[in-house]
């Protein structure tokens, strides 16, 4: 999908990006699979602010996208490829023959009119979700399940995908989009092809104001900030954080601190770090 570029008309259309949709169905979602959104504004149930820089925002509905990919044997047609504002991928509305809709994550090579099917055995294209022991080795997959009827968890955002690097017994080695290479089970699933919307990293958005059109309110620079609001603010001008690694506006290590837990029941899965060199 091609970026655009837009006439200068305005500072914030000088810098500003976007995507060429053009290829997307335009119409209403489909109903029956969406439900309605309510803004939390990153408070929890007390009403107190845990997740910053949250709030407003358009109003959404949220699609009921099928992350299991459990109607087995049954082919469904591509009926439309749908804009999602709540992801960075598109969907796919798949009709199936014996008359049920689903949304599922829409690969790249997907168009509208081919038919997809799930199952034990199914042929490896774009679309099709089979266990990974059925799937060969190199091929590019995504919607990747960790415990198997769980649903797809891995290489779920715009452009990412796993590749099935080698199998060993009851596992799979897979390579992930951060660099890790992890064990998973050969019964878990996966979708064969790389997500959609390749492009959408390198949007640019031109203005702060689109960003409040996706909930995000502004964030401040901990070195902008008085001693009293930040353990980086303070100083004539810019001056340095004077600490000797950055920290959190409440004081703990932050940007690279490893927060995972060294005892994790899952860690035996990783075959290798995404922070050990490639």
């Amino acid at each position: 999908m091609p970026v655009k570029e837009h006439k200068p008309t305005t500072p914030s259309q000088r810098t500003h990006t976007s995507l060429d949709r053009s290829g997307l169905d335009k119409k209403q979602p489909e109903k029956a699979l969406t439900i309605p959104s309510k803004s939390k504004a990153g408070r929890n149930v007390d009403g107190r602010i845990t997740a910053r820089h949250r709030g407003g925002g358009h109003k959404r509905r949220i699609r009921l996208v099928d992350f299991k990919r459990n109607k087995d044997d049954i082919e469904a047609k591509v009926a439309a490829i749908e804009y999602d504002p709540g992801r960075s991928a598109h969907l796919a509305l798949l009709h199936y023959v014996d008359g049920e809709k689903r949304y599922i994550l829409a690969p790249q090579e997907l168009e509208k009119g081919q038919m997809v099917i799930s199952g034990e055995v199914v042929p490896i294209r774009p679309g099709n979700c089979l266990p990974l022991g059925q799937i060969p080795v190199g091929t590019v997959v995504h919607n990747v399940e960790l415990q198997p009827g769980r649903g797809g968890q891995i290489a779920r955002g715009a452009g990412s995908a796993a590749r099935v690097a080698a199998r060993e017994g009851n596992y799979v080695h897979l390579h992930l989009p951060s660099g890790e290479v992890r064990l998973v089970l050969t019964e878990c699933r996966a979708t064969v092809g790389r997500v959609s919307n390749v492009d959408h990293i390198n949007v640019r958005d031109g203005k702060a104001g689109r960003a409040r059109w996706r909930s995000r309110r502004p964030h401040v620079r901990g070195s902008a900030m008085n001693p009293v609001d930040h353990p980086h603010g303070g100083g004539e001008g810019k001056a340095p954080i004077g600490h000797p690694s950055p920290l959190s506006p409440w004081g703990k290590k932050t940007l690279g601190k490893i927060t995972r837990n060294r005892k994790k029941a899952s860690n035996k899965y990783i075959v290798r770090s995404r922070r050990s060199k490639r």
